[in-house]
This record gives C-alpha cells, structure tokens and sequence, in this order.
C-alpha cells in the first residue's frame, strides 16, 4: 500500500484533472503501448499524461519495488545505506520504497530525461515525511553508458531498463553497479521482463557482485528460457480513483514483477525461494523452489512433519525457504 503521505500528494496533484480526462489518457497511453507506438516514458505528451501515468502505474511500481527492496534488505541486516542513485526513476515510486526500507538513507538522486514527470515527482517527494525523499536531487538526463553519476551505496532502476537498447543494457548494469554496495533491478514480471533481469544478473555477477535475492545462488539460472519465466506478485488495495481510472471494478489488483538484488560483499542467503504459489491441499502443501543444489525443485510437505509443514503453511509465492528441509518420503 502507498504511504498515507504520498498517497495523499498524489490524490491532491490528480485533483486538478477530472477523473474523466485521466481515463481518456490512460486510454490513449494503453493504445500507443498495444500498438508499439510507445515505449517507455517517451509517449507521455504532458502534464495531463505524466499524472495519467501516475495514477495508473505508481501504485503498482511502488509495490513491486517494496517488496523487491524488503526481500532484499532481509538478507542483508548489516546494511545501511546513506546515499542511493535511482536510474530511470520516473515520478519517484523507487525512492519512496527505499526511504521506506532503509531508514539510514541521507541523501538521493533521480536521473530521468522528461521534464513534466520530473516535475511530478518532485512535487510528490517534498510532501514526505523522509527528509531523504523530501531533499531529493532530481537530474534531468538519459541513462546511457559513459554518464557520469553520483557515488551512491545503493543504486536501483525500476521499470527502466528494458526500455533501453538491448546492446547497451549490459554496459549501463555495469555502469550502475560501479562503486555501489547494492543493486535492486526491476522489471515486469512478464517473459521479456525476466529476460532483461537474467541478463542483468548475469552482468552483475561477472562484475564479482553476490546475488542476494531472489536467487540463493550466483550461479546460472536454472529456469529455461521460453519455457518458464522467473517472477513473483504482490497484491495492491485500488482506491476509488483507481479503480475509475483503470475502468475495473476489483478493490485490489495484482502485480507481478521480475527482479535481482545483488551486493559488494557476502551475506547470508537465503536456502531456496518459493517460485510459486503454495499448492495446499488436505494435510498436504506442495512448494516449487529454486534451489542452490538442485535447481528448480518440487518438494511435497505433509502435516506429519509438523513445524516444516506449519511452515509451509504460511509461506507465500516469492518467500525463502530453508535449504535444509527435507521432502516428505
């Protein structure tokens, strides 16, 4: 869920349109994206399609970086980071999910190229209650290899990289990993969305950095591509707006996002991640794992093996799971 603070700047910057006139652009940007005609922020034609944007998509991005940021941190107690580069950054849904996470965090900068949505996002970012969020350093630019960048501990992009050209994605994972303590990268959990996140992973393990999450591993993905993909889903309230704006009728909608978090020195990890939903059944719940062993793995839990079965009860699809648990015989 949203923030109360940055719930609340977002509803007061939509106020000025009518819910009307954010419906009919977030129809026009749904064409443009269903026919090719847009990628990345580059159709919004502005202010009206910057706050369309955001009513449409921030919630969402801001939930998947939350979850992404919280798994992430969960496996690494001991950092804290002070300063945090956001590539892409968009109208700010990053920021405000680190402020959240990492409460140690003094000073933050954004790189985005289009003027009206940095404008939003800083109009946002001054309502909260993080001064790092409110003193944000917004940077108007296009994320390309050889930028000059700010030192920052941890560096994240979210939503952005897959709309950059496929050759140059390498080149700026390597960019944003340069001097950083941590990396969070975030795309949709769609086939291409992993796709782009394999890749970065990939790159970020050739630069000696330790996957922490979701991967219990550094080694190779062990989901083949074009046959299974590798994401995970966080479930987000729709308020009133939000529902008219989208044109649904559900109070909630599902997210689903791919990600990689990954650090310049070792932490504990976690043994295995649950890829899936749980299969509960009668005395009985199936997980799908990735493992660091075995790769991808179905275990079977049953309710003989009591505290690993309670356990099991109660994980959730993208949870970590002990290495050490045994499948029922």
């Amino acid at each position: 869920m949203l923030p109360d603070d940055l719930r609340a700047a977002l509803d007061q910057a939509l106020a000025r349109y009518s819910p009307q006139e954010l419906s009919r652009s977030v129809a026009q940007l749904t064409e443009r994206y269903r026919t090719g005609a847009a990628t990345g922020v580059a159709h919004l034609r502005g202010e009206a399609d910057v706050a369309a944007y955001a009513a449409y998509r921030m919630p969402a991005t801001y939930a998947a970086a939350a979850t992404a940021m919280r798994q992430a941190a969960a496996l690494a107690p001991g950092f804290e980071p002070t300063t945090h580069l956001d590539a892409g950054g968009g109208t700010g849904a990053a920021i405000w999910a680190a402020g959240a996470t990492w409460p140690s965090l003094r000073q933050v900068t954004v790189i985005e190229h289009d003027p009206h949505v940095i404008d939003l996002g800083r109009r946002l970012a001054r309502t909260s209650e993080a001064a790092a969020v409110r003193g944000t350093t917004w940077r108007q630019a296009s994320i390309r290899p050889g930028l000059d960048r700010p030192a920052a501990d941890l560096a994240t992009m979210s939503y952005a990289l897959g709309e950059l050209p496929e050759a140059d994605r390498p080149h700026v994972v390597r960019w944003l990993a340069s001097g950083a303590a941590m990396v969070v990268i975030i795309e949709p959990g769609t086939p291409a969305g992993y796709a782009t996140v394999a890749a970065a992973r990939e790159t970020l393990a050739e630069q000696g950095m330790t996957i922490v999450a979701p991967c219990p591993h550094d080694g190779r993905c062990p989901i083949r591509q074009g046959r299974d993909w590798c994401h995970f889903s966080v479930r987000l309230p729709r308020s009133s707006l939000h529902r008219q704006v989208k044109a649904g009728t559900l109070s909630f909608e599902d997210e689903k996002f791919s990600y990689v978090a990954a650090t310049s020195r070792r932490w504990p990890r976690a043994g295995a991640r649950v890829l899936r939903h749980p299969q509960k059944r009668k005395g009985v719940v199936s997980l799908r794992l990735c493992t660091e062993q075995d790769g991808v793995r179905d275990v079977i839990v049953s309710k003989r093996q009591g505290d690993v079965y309670r356990q099991a009860r109660d994980a959730g699809w993208g949870d970590a799971w002990p290495a050490t648990t045994e499948e029922a015989g």
